[in-house]
């Protein structure tokens, strides 16, 4: 049995849940059954047949509602191992910085394209960190007070998870001076992510090697399975860019937030219109189950 779970932004309605239901059985697999989640926001439909279709017939199906399609069995994942910049965090923190340099808009232009994939990862961060050269180290800590907050519901989900018995990791392409606090303050248990490299009080425009990139970031999901000696099937893997396509095809659940497109498009689900609390409901958490962001 599968489920398909309707996340609404606002509100859910009977009737878009019907509408859901008629989806389903024209595409020859009529739900078996529907549940509340969460009344108004959160809705699973059971169904037998291919989860597949099942999703290409509800997704886009209604406005302002992100569809979950997975099996019944398992969904409350064991494991989280999610991206940092524009998934965890609402920014991504080199082009912040590279704004305390004067450079924001060169950086950025890079960071666009390295994330839709259109460009090697590891040669264009040692690209935008060459420009970095020669800024004060201090940047950074400002960069972290100024600008760098938690994306909506991040705390709820890795909290909530964390409570329930899931070990989290914080898989960053990044930087550990962003990603450690970053990790600290939403509750992950541990974060991964490049160093930035340094001369007294300047940044030297160098990344120590191994480079974290997508492949850094697949092989972390598998060691952290392996670790807790979890089957993938138990994981779920969260991001936004190119880079993260590894890990969210490697994982149980691997979901693309507010994705660039190649992301979106080899991900097993797609969170467009909600924020990171849809994937509580995805896997089955009502709001009361939710542990407190602060």
């Amino acid at each position: 049995m599968f489920i398909a779970t309707l996340i609404a932004a606002e509100r859910l309605s009977h009737g878009e849940i019907s509408a859901a239901e008629d989806a389903l059985a024209t595409a020859g697999m009529p739900a078996t059954d529907r549940a509340w989640i969460e009344a108004e926001r959160a809705c699973d439909l059971m169904f037998a047949g291919d989860p597949i279709v099942a999703r290409g017939a509800l997704e886009g199906l209604l406005s302002g509602v992100d569809v979950v399609v997975q099996p019944e069995a398992g969904r409350r994942k064991r494991l989280l191992i999610a991206d940092m910049d524009s998934t965890m965090i609402t920014v991504e923190c080199i082009d912040e910085l590279a704004d305390y340099a004067g450079i924001k808009a060169e950086v950025a232009d890079v960071t666009e394209r390295a994330m839709r994939g259109e460009l090697d990862f590891e040669a264009a961060l040692d690209a935008r960190v060459a420009l970095l050269a020669g800024l004060d180290a201090g940047a950074i800590d400002r960069c972290l007070a100024e600008r760098v907050r938690p994306m909506p519901g991040a705390k709820a989900l890795v909290r909530t998870m964390r409570a329930h018995g899931a070990h989290t990791l914080l898989v960053s392409g990044g930087f550990t001076r962003f990603a450690e606090p970053v990790a600290a303050d939403i509750g992950f248990d541990r974060a991964i992510a490049n160093v930035l490299e340094s001369e007294g009080r300047r940044l030297s425009g160098t990344v120590a090697r191994p480079i974290v990139g997508a492949e850094a970031k697949r092989r972390a999901l598998g060691d952290a399975a392996a670790a807790h000696g979890l089957a993938l099937d138990a994981t779920l893997a969260v991001g936004d860019g190119a880079n993260d396509i590894p890990m969210i095809e490697a994982a149980g659940l691997g979901v693309a937030y507010r994705a660039k497109p190649r992301t979106a498009a080899a991900a097993a689900a797609r969170i467009d219109h909600n924020d990171l609390g849809a994937l509580l409901f995805a896997q089955g958490y009502a709001m009361r189950e939710w542990a407190a962001e602060d």
